[in-house]
């Protein structure tokens, strides 16, 4: 086809804040290399039918829609080729695709292989007769790797829903075709790429930990501290040399002297370990200490991998202010402007009523809750105390109604036979009414939600001095309330801390909205870079880590 060629080149913005369209010129003669492939591309989409059946190279095209809109939007023209051959453009993207390991990502998903082979034949054409099928496949190769690799550097490889492989590129509302005309505008595509990974500090630390982790399991990893009797200040011997280069190797330990003696530079060393893996800090190596030890390198590794995976799965933005809850590390942290402002321990879910994992807007609190119990926690874990003893009721101030709203009526619960009262038939809702006793404490914070869970206080304080505090029904009791009920109202010179005070004295019940709602991310991280940077690891206290890297490690899907 001879003449000119209009193409629509959508600019937008990777932050969604608009886009500019403008019109470029594209003129090509259908015999020449750029028409020819030109008509290449075309054919081979329209042929295809069904997006998902369209193949270059002999590999399949992952991507389910926005492949075929780029290139329409650009009338089929290549994007990595011209007329003499692939462009620094496609040397730009496959150096990014070799690094993609850096992100804890695999190559080898991208058409690595396919794109190496196809651009060897490709440059070895130019400068003679071209082979135009090869020029597109190659074109569409490419192109398919950036829109997968873009998105999972965006939103993650697994869909945290399903636990499933995602590979298509239309995630959280971007125009991935807009960013990869953007990306051949910049003449920098790796740049381009960088900018859809997580922007926070706390990923880029988990990143380059990642790097550091690896560097130690190329060299061989680290000794295994052989079994024995626990190792403390004082203590010689070769077990003693084992776990002091154990600990050089992971940065632990920086002061090198007599390697069989435990010195007072060692104790600190294994306090600092036992710190970073959240363990009972006593210097002192025992069973618990010695199992984390000898945990391999490559474990590490696949954790680093998983927990980096899962802050893909975040907002872009997490808020200027906003809560993060660390279910695994048992620990809630109030940040603004990537500062942590606030830090309290927490207690969530038992492994069989996990804190489900998700983002919103905390936006009220309620001061003097009543607790309104779940049915679930209703018939499962009172009712058995109810039929043992129908006191029980009373002494924990807790009321029987039959009935929902007004028009509720009050039941004297001494007139009902409970013997007869079973999960299946349970006609009553039990509340409890504010007070010391109460399940939710003096204060709640709401995010409203379709798990039914949010924040509150509780009257059962020594649980927050163990040290793996996973004891709740879902919601998050946190050992601070007060204090963190004053900070989110410090805006609203109406709530200060004395006002507070004596509103939650009166014990009655009150709704009070917080002057700016508050993003908050529930997370589930067994690796993290804390606000110094130093790397943190945690059991995998609810069997959610062998999963996720089990997706990560799916292989890509194909069209057999």
């Amino acid at each position: 086809m001879n003449g000119i060629h209009r193409v629509l080149l959508i600019g937008a913005a990777l932050a969604g804040c608009g886009s500019s369209a403008r019109t470029v010129d594209w003129q090509a003669d259908a015999r020449s290399p750029d028409g020819l492939v030109a008509e290449r591309i075309r054919a081979r989409i329209e042929a295809a039918g069904v997006v998902t059946e369209l193949q270059a190279g002999g590999e399949p095209i992952y991507e389910s829609a926005v492949l075929p809109t780029f290139y329409e939007r650009r009338l089929y023209r290549a994007a990595w080729n011209d007329e003499r051959g692939p462009t620094s453009l496609a040397d730009d993207l496959v150096g990014a695709l070799r690094r993609s390991g850096l992100e804890g990502l695999r190559s080898e998903d991208y058409h690595l292989a396919a794109i190496d082979t196809l651009l060897a034949a490709v440059r070895a054409d130019a400068g003679g007769v071209i082979d135009p099928d090869r020029w597109a496949e190659l074109d569409l190769l490419l192109t398919d790797a950036f829109l997968v690799y873009g998105s999972h550097l965006l939103a993650g490889r697994v869909n945290h829903e399903t636990l499933k492989p995602e590979w298509v590129a239309n995630r959280r509302g971007a125009d991935f075709a807009a960013v990869l005309e953007t990306a051949l505008g910049s003449g920098d595509v790796a740049a381009t790429l960088a900018t859809l990974a997580p922007p926070q500090r706390g990923f880029r630390r988990l990143r380059e930990a990642l790097a550091r982790y690896r560097e130690v399991a190329a060299r061989g990893g680290w000794p295994a501290i052989p079994n024995g009797p626990p190792l403390r200040r004082g203590d010689r011997g070769p077990a003693v040399a084992a776990l002091r280069e154990r600990l050089r190797l992971e940065d632990d330990l920086r002061i090198d002297q007599d390697t069989e003696l435990f010195d007072e530079a060692l104790e600190q060393a294994v306090r600092t370990f036992q710190r970073r893996h959240g363990l009972a800090t006593d210097g002192v190596v025992n069973a618990a200490t010695r199992a984390e030890l000898n945990v391999r390198v490559e474990h590490r590794v696949d954790q680093l991998e998983v927990n980096l995976e899962r802050w893909r799965w975040l907002p872009k933005d997490l808020g200027r202010r906003h809560i993060l809850v660390n279910i695994a590390a048992f620990n809630l942290d109030v940040v603004e402007q990537e500062a942590v402002v606030m830090s309290m321990r927490v207690v969530v879910g038992r492994p069989y009523r996990r804190t489900p994992v998700f983002s919103d807007t905390m936006r009220y609190l309620v001061l003097n809750p009543y607790w309104q119990v779940p049915r679930t926690l209703a018939v499962q874990d009172l009712l058995p105390r109810i039929k043992r003893n129908v006191s029980y009721l009373a002494q924990q101030k807790v009321r029987v109604f039959q009935g929902w709203g007004p028009e509720a009526r009050e039941v004297d619960p001494t007139t009902v036979d409970w013997s007869a009262i079973t999960p299946a038939r349970f006609p009553f809702r039990l509340a409890q009414d504010p007070g010391p006793l109460n399940a939710l404490g003096r204060i709640k914070f709401m995010f409203l939600n379709r798990f039914n869970v949010y924040l509150h206080d509780t009257p059962a304080r020594p649980l927050f001095e163990e040290t793996e505090r996973d004891f709740s029904s879902g919601c998050i009791r946190v050992e601070r309330a007060v204090e963190l009920a004053a900070l989110l109202l410090r805006q609203d010179p109406g709530w200060n801390p004395e006002a507070l005070l004596r509103t939650l004295d009166q014990a009655v019940d009150r709704t009070v909205a917080l002057p700016e709602p508050i993003p908050i991310h529930l997370l589930y991280w067994t690796a993290w870079a804390d606000r110094d940077g130093t790397i943190q690891f945690r059991r995998d206290i609810h069997d959610q880590d062998t999963p996720l890297w089990r997706a990560l490690r799916a292989p890509p899907p194909s069209h057999e």
